[in-house]
């Protein structure tokens, strides 16, 4: 089966690296190097490329940009070329091209198949494509939680399925207990406001307001407090344009309009204007007698009843009450009262949903026990494969004698992972007691023990690309041998890069690369370059004496290189 391969970096301006290919082996490559800085710095190129946090002070002093790109060879069919390819990018001849920008100011930018793209997209390409780990994931594995997400990634579907409902029953009990909390702590206050809605609510119901009566209302008190202005103006205008009986040498207006339009008659014939001019005079005449008969009616219908004015003033200080306590008029007291009576029921029913919510949540509570005992006994299964597939792994890695056991211990209540609390116990030596590895693995040991859980992961839970920073710290002598062995076996069926200072390990590698330092004077560069022959073994005698022409030396490197084809040859 084809797996990704990462092929090569290109590091430009970023740190003490001016411009370099880092060509990476599809075996094992080991980087190597007299300072840390510049391996370091391969390191966080990948870091960078694989969607890791961007920072100004990794530009170049005097650049105005970094940029890493990496070469990955992918089949189409893997998942990191399907995810690339729906978020548009293409592959280049069988190879997914990533690159990361960093500007000197901060601002980073991120491209998969020459497209721009979210930087978070990297980080999920990162999860198809490459596992990193250096000293610091060795601190985090001291930490019991990382423990047991250790185990239940060794475990798989059989802890992945149940956690899953575990963690949806947890959830919900959570926000079942929360509720349920809320109600009681909170029932006096819940109980004051239900008797304030009440009272409101009966408010309103005694007055039984209708939409929008406040505005009818005020209309027909402006007309009632009016009546005689209204009256007397209305007949006034009614006596302007139909006459005065009581006035016979009054004029009208509809008299004056009807001699205007029998004047202008006796002479329509004789020009068309004209006698648009009188057609339009008969339509006045219409209008005003209508205006007229209007005026009269209204007169006579305008209401100067005292007691109705009374009534009217009366219930509008009834509705005034309710705008002044719940809303700025009528219709926003219907609506508070609405919402009153909604929010009242809720309140109402408060020991109903307390015993719904209570039966709820011993429902839960026994889902819950169900649920985490099937989780503890996955777990359980799970860890006695995972401590013996370790502790096989250690007697790889010169600590023959060394045994791994998972403890399983019940927490107090229920978690949000489980009810089971998950550390890892080692034993170094025959007769010594298992203690935590928090308290009881050395610097080495603790490098071995990691290693060996990651090669126990590669088995069950395979990554093509590994990349270990210094995972051999405190491991020396036999010990070391036996890590680049193991590193070396774990290549053959992933790739492997291995940032070390241990000449036990690099000659092991299938590549060695060799981070170098330059200074003039005023600028530090560094630079990578392949090993090969002569050279490389000229650099595992420094590593091993400090000294290249080290005849000891030479021939303890050559030794090493001899023992790594031996191991090599099927």
């Amino acid at each position: 089966m084809v797996v990704p391969v990462l092929e090569e970096m290109r590091i430009r301006s970023l740190g003490v690296i001016d411009d370099a290919v880092v060509e990476l082996s599809p075996g094992f490559t080991a980087v190597t190097g007299e300072t840390g800085a510049g391996k370091t710095m391969v390191v966080t190129s990948l870091g960078l490329l694989l969607g890791g946090r961007a920072d100004a002070g990794l530009v170049r002093i005097g650049a105005k940009g970094a940029t890493v790109e990496g070469r990955v060879i992918v089949p189409p069919d893997a998942a990191a070329a399907v995810r690339a390819a729906e978020a548009g990018a293409e592959l280049d001849d069988g190879a997914l091209l990533l690159s990361r920008t960093v500007s000197a100011e901060g601002r980073s930018r991120a491209y998969v198949g020459g497209r721009g793209v979210p930087v978070g997209l990297l980080g999920e390409l990162a999860d198809d494509l490459v596992a990193v780990h250096g000293q610091t994931d060795q601190q985090g594995l001291l930490k019991p939680a990382r423990q047991r997400e250790a185990l239940d990634r060794y475990a798989g579907d059989a802890v992945a399925g149940p956690l899953a409902e575990y963690a949806a029953a947890y959830r919900r009990h959570r926000a079942v207990a929360a509720e349920l909390e809320e109600i009681t702590t909170r029932a006096r206050e819940r109980a004051q406001e239900a008797d304030l809605l009440r009272f409101g609510l009966t408010e309103v119901a005694g007055v039984e307001p209708r939409p929008g009566e406040d505005t009818e209302l005020a209309a027909e008190a402006e007309r009632l407090g009016h009546a005689e202005a209204l009256t007397a103006a209305a007949n006034a205008a009614h006596g302007a344009l139909a006459g005065n009986p009581e006035d016979p040498e009054g004029v009208d207006a509809g008299l004056l309009v009807s001699g205007a339009q029998r004047a202008l008659d006796a002479v329509r014939s004789h020009d068309a204007a004209l006698a648009g001019l009188s057609d339009r005079l008969a339509e006045i005449g219409i209008l005003v007698a209508d205006v007229a008969q209007e005026l009269a009616a209204y007169a006579d219908g305008v209401d100067a009843d005292p007691l109705r004015l009374a009534a009217v003033e009366e219930r509008r200080a009834a509705l005034s009450q309710l705008t002044r306590k719940y809303g700025d008029d009528i219709n926003a007291v219907l609506a508070w009262a609405e919402e009153g009576a909604a929010r009242l029921t809720e309140l109402e029913g408060d020991d109903t949903r307390t015993d719904e919510l209570t039966a709820e949540r011993d429902a839960l509570v026994a889902e819950l026990t169900e649920l985490g005992a099937v989780l503890t006994g996955a777990r359980r299964e799970a860890a006695e494969r995972f401590a013996a597939a370790v502790t096989a792994e250690l007697a790889e890695l010169a600590m023959p004698h060394a045994r791994v056991s998972v403890q399983l211990r019940p927490l107090a209540e229920f978690g949000p992972t489980g009810v089971d609390e998950v550390e890892l116990y080692l034993a170094p030596h025959p007769g010594a007691q298992a203690r935590p590895i928090a308290k009881g693995a050395s610097g080495g040991e603790l490098s071995r023990v990691m290693l060996a859980v990651e090669v126990v992961f590669a088995g069950s839970d395979p990554v093509p690309t590994y990349l270990f920073d210094e995972v051999d710290a405190g491991v020396g002598g036999k010990a070391a041998v036996e890590v680049g062995r193991r590193l070396a076996k774990l290549a053959r069926s992933a790739q492997v890069v291995v940032v070390t200072h241990l000449p036990q390990v690099a000659a092991f590698a299938d590549r060695q690369l060799l981070v170098e330092k330059t200074n003039d004077g005023s600028v530090t560069r560094s630079g990578v370059t392949v090993l090969e022959g002569e050279a490389r073994v000229r650099e595992l005698s420094r590593m091993l004496a400090g000294q290249e022409d080290s005849s000891t030396a030479r021939a303890h490197a050559e030794e090493l290189l001899a023992a790594a084809r031996v191991d090599a040859t099927p």
